[in-house]
């Protein structure tokens, strides 16, 4: 199953949306799904785990999770002690705002998560209020919509992002800690695939060097990421064609081509189905958008 593109419904003009203290049973939630919102949640109470990009994260009360924009993810809350928890949705632009300071992000806690592929952080009891805090702030901005109340979300959103930015510069060591779960040899299979998604991949190929059967492999790697093999990999070699399209002058051929896709149509159909928009659109759009 390929992931699903998760729409976003609102005012264009403030992309921002917040899910509050929302119960997470397993038959509500989506499956492997992108979008293009930045997302952090945090764990009120209850237990689960949590795919995202190539790594499955157990979570419990307290954790945050900070998720750039495309990356490939999927909750997966415990039947019997479900997850409650609270999601907040945005673009890096709303996030943004006026710049004054070139030299800091409010972004900076999604660069390091990124960057450092680690998605899943732990916080200090004092850093944990003050989120806490923040969210309730903006669930009650969002719910009343008192005069200002959008201009009072930003600034506080810009609050939490900075408590978030001073926490992780302070306290987070990339490899200390690290409470990933699963299968070396399907965390191995991932890696492979998120470094080089343009590469022909072969399932059988994967199973021999996982010492395993095709079958079993399969089934793994399915239980872990909601997908089979090849729509991973055509998700990731398209996450990586919409970087080629924006960052660079190249033509659509030779994007399709070094992102592994074998002719023009497929990649149009795989494009289209993940984005809702041919990759000419998507760069017209985006590029038409930026500042």
């Amino acid at each position: 199953m390929e992931p699903f593109r998760k729409p976003f419904i609102g005012d264009p003009l403030f992309p921002f949306h917040i899910i509050h203290q929302h119960v997470k049973h397993p038959e509500d939630e989506l499956p492997d799904h992108l979008h293009e919102h930045f997302e952090l949640v945090y764990i009120h109470q209850g237990t689960g785990t949590f795919f995202i990009d190539n790594t499955l994260y157990e979570k419990k009360s307290g954790d945050l999770f900070i998720i750039p924009g495309n990356t490939v993810h999927r909750s997966l809350p415990d039947e019997l002690n479900p997850i409650i928890s609270t999601a907040i949705f945005f673009t890096p632009a709303f996030a943004a705002g006026e710049i004054y300071d070139h030299s800091y992000s409010l972004l900076q806690c999604f660069d390091i998560a990124r960057g450092q592929k680690h998605y899943k952080f732990d916080l200090t009891e004092t850093v944990r209020s003050s989120v806490e805090s923040s969210m309730e702030w903006i669930h009650r901005e969002q719910t009343d919509q008192l005069e200002g109340y959008r201009a009072s979300i930003r600034l506080e959103l810009g609050r939490l992002l900075l408590h978030l930015n001073r926490h992780l510069a302070r306290h987070f060591t990339p490899r200390a800690g690290d409470k990933r779960i699963g299968p070396s040899w399907i965390k191995r299979a991932l890696l492979e695939i998120d470094a080089q998604p343009g590469l022909a991949y072969s399932l059988v190929e994967f199973a021999e060097k996982s010492s395993v059967s095709p079958p079993h492999f399969s089934r793994v790697f399915k239980q872990f990421t909601g997908m089979n093999v090849t729509d991973y990999v055509n998700a990731k070699r398209i996450i990586q064609a919409k970087g080629l399209l924006l960052e660079s002058d190249e033509s659509i051929a030779n994007i399709a081509e070094k992102c592994g896709f074998m002719s023009i149509p497929h990649f149009h159909r795989i494009f289209k189905g993940l984005t809702a928009s041919t990759p000419a659109a998507y760069r017209r759009k985006n590029l038409v958008e930026q500042p």
